[in-house]
């Protein structure tokens, strides 16, 4: 599969990238600022994959077709079907063989960046330790809150939603849920108008300013097990029901460690292979610095 292909075919595929990930929309939904910020990207992206095709690093790589097509199953993974994909290609000038021979192209740039970052030493423990102690503030874990809740919504269009009528409704499911709070769940299910009523209330492991200012407010007044009075908030009547406190805190390096060892080795590949596409792309410069060195 040739991987030099004509400049206007590979510029296409590349608007169309860039417009979609870095836009979120189509090449001709770009406003002129949009334009030239993505053909800089493009220009940029383009620089750096001839240099590193063209490098003695690049011999020998080979891109298996089972790489290829999970790239294109990706892709088409983003329209209803087949016929979908089609025409979003013909309108950008693109077809699927133009396409997953730029795919190849990109995998195989990514197999050499790979290959550059190989035989670095491993992450110890013990580098793990030194960028955890030296970074705490990286691992604070805020108060949180294992929370249920139950909604009555306010709806003067319909009589069993009026303001009167809805306070009515949540007092009445306070009441039973009054000394016996464990049937939260089970009363959620039944009454409440949030779709959180499926998962028996359920809002999961709630911090703060993730709810309205009352909500939060009365969520973070409770205790364990604690069944709050009737809320109101733009939505309408609650009730929450806290279930567990997990007091703010720092991560525990045993939590923490199996993620941040993969974190510290990814910045570190990343670094090998900047400073790699560095000397790539400014060769003289790297002269200059051995000969000053």
């Amino acid at each position: 599969m040739n991987e030099h292909l004509p400049g206007d075919s590979e510029r296409r595929y590349r608007l169309l990238k860039v417009a979609l990930e870095r836009f979120g929309c189509e090449p001709a939904a770009l406003d002129d600022q949009q334009q030239r910020q993505a053909e800089r990207i493009i220009g940029r992206q383009l620089q750096i994959e001839e240099a590193v095709l063209h490098s003695r690093e690049a011999l020998g790589v080979l891109v298996p077709d089972s790489q290829i097509d999970e790239a294109w199953s990706r892709i088409a993974a983003r329209y209803d079907d087949a016929q979908a994909l089609e025409q979003a290609l013909e309108a950008n000038g693109l077809d699927a063989a133009r396409v997953r021979a730029l795919l190849a192209r990109e995998l195989k740039v990514e197999a050499i960046l790979d290959r550059i970052s190989t035989g670095l030493a491993p992450i110890s423990d013990t580098d793990v330790s030194l960028y955890y102690f030296s970074h705490l503030e990286q691992f604070e874990r805020p108060e949180t809150r294992l929370a249920r809740h139950i909604l009555i919504t306010i709806n003067e269009d319909f009589p069993e939603n009026s303001r009167a009528a809805a306070l009515s409704r949540i007092q009445a499911i306070a009441k039973r849920l009054g000394n016996k709070p464990e049937r939260f769940a089970e009363q959620a299910m039944k009454h409440s108008e949030c779709p959180t009523s499926l998962q028996g209330g359920v809002l999961g492991e709630v911090k703060r300013g993730t709810l309205f200012p009352e909500l939060e407010a009365c969520l973070f007044g409770l205790a364990p097990g604690q069944l709050s009075e009737v809320v109101e908030s733009p939505l309408g009547f609650h009730l929450l029901f806290c279930e567990a406190v997990t007091a703010a805190g720092c991560l525990p390096l045993e939590e923490v460690l199996p993620r941040l060892r993969d974190w510290l080795e990814s910045r570190q590949r990343q670094a090998r292979q900047r400073q790699w596409l560095e000397q790539l792309l400014n060769p003289s410069a790297s002269h200059e610095e051995k000969a000053h060195g």
